[in-house]
């Protein structure tokens, strides 16, 4: 054998095999992250997008709610607040709350801990909260500016919205809206805001240049969320209480069709697919996610997941939804090439929203 193949083999090779089998054994780091928000547990499941095991848990604070990403996938912004969960309020006959004069349910009662509420800041590469951001008493929901330096904010309890600056941790404006503000978004080109009211189906919209409202309208009763076909005006909001998805179009802005869900449908969260080809809407009470033509608006399918769907996300490829199941303290994985539930996920306690993120390892 010639010197030089005897010296590869016996001195090459073995340090060569040794290296690769270093790197097989390695854990590759996850494409994603999904982060799940635990309402009644005050953390977060975090749970890799590649093999949906779950790969940690991250204390935040008290009924965490809201959760989104960061537009470069740094950081994981969620809503806490210290105002307890209520019992769920009396229905009227068309399925919207009744409340006492000047109330409602998360109306603080003196055992609010003020001192609880903000929006927490998580690492996502260290997978660990690192701050917490004022922006107002008791927020449920919010959008993140295009650009990432401000923080757009429901303020449940108090009927206002605020604009957060995020660099400087502060709040720069507050926007009367009405009774129970929840859903925010910002629309595709940034330029404005939509804040939905749950209790009497008001919808406002402001402008981010000067922070005013600059529309109002109303739909059916407890809308929940929003979201917006990419490129285009029209957008999508649930109404809770009549079972319908109201198709918008914000150049106007007003309603221009209502869809009706299958009966015993409790529209919640509303996500259009990436591609804006499909919107899925998270049926609450009715265990179910309607799959709709983004064009047409027909109903394509309905697909079965876990107990009480919330909170809807879906991965970066398009191929997976996920869905925070409360009661059941879990999330359904569901492939959307062929719309079926694939897996659970046990989660914490009552997981109630969910943001993805991509791995930055």
């Amino acid at each position: 054998m010639p010197r030089a193949n005897y010296f590869l083999r016996v001195c090459c090779v073995p340090a060569l095999l040794a290296l690769m089998a270093s790197a097989a054994s390695a854990a590759p780091s996850p494409s994603y992250r999904v982060f799940v928000s635990n309402e009644k547990s005050g953390d977060l499941t975090v749970i890799n997008g590649d093999d949906f095991a779950v790969i940690g848990k991250i204390e935040v604070g008290k009924r965490p709610r809201g959760i989104h990403a960061s537009p470069d996938g740094k950081t994981v912004y969620v809503a806490l607040s210290g105002t307890p969960i209520g019992g769920p309020p009396q229905l009227d006959a068309r399925g919207n709350p009744i409340f006492e004069r000047g109330k409602d349910d998360d109306d603080d009662d003196g055992d609010a801990d003020k001192s609880a509420d903000g929006i927490g800041v998580v690492d996502v590469t260290a997978h660990k909260l690192v701050g917490k951001i004022a922006v107002g008493s008791d927020p449920e929901e919010f959008s993140v500016s295009k650009d990432g330096t401000r923080l757009y904010v429901s303020n449940e309890d108090v009927k206002t919205a605020s604009v957060v600056n995020i660099a400087a941790a502060k709040v720069e404006h507050i926007i009367p809206v009405s009774q129970e503000p929840e859903g925010v978004t910002t629309t595709p080109d940034g330029r404005q805001v939509y804040i939905t009211c749950e209790a009497g189906g008001d919808i406002f919209i402001f402008d981010t240049v000067k922070f005013a409202t600059v529309a109002h309208f109303k739909v059916e009763g407890r809308p929940r969320s929003v979201d917006f076909l990419p490129g285009s005006t029209i957008g999508f909001i649930p109404s809770e209480s009549v079972g319908q998805v109201n198709v918008i179009d914000t150049a106007v802005p007003k309603v221009v069709k209502t869809i009706t869900l299958p009966k015993g449908s409790r529209p919640m969260r509303v996500r259009v697919a990436l591609d804006g080809r499909k919107v899925y809407v998270s049926n609450g009470r009715a265990g179910t996610v309607s799959v709709l033509d983004s064009r047409s608006y027909e109903l394509l399918d309905t697909i079965t997941v876990g107990t009480r769907p919330w909170g809807i996300a879906l991965s970066p490829d398009g191929r997976y939804l996920y869905s925070a199941n409360g009661p059941s303290n879990d999330v359904s994985v569901v492939d959307l090439r062929t719309n079926k539930e694939i897996k659970r996920i046990a989660a914490g306690q009552s997981p109630w929203g969910i943001a993805v993120a991509p791995s930055l390892q």
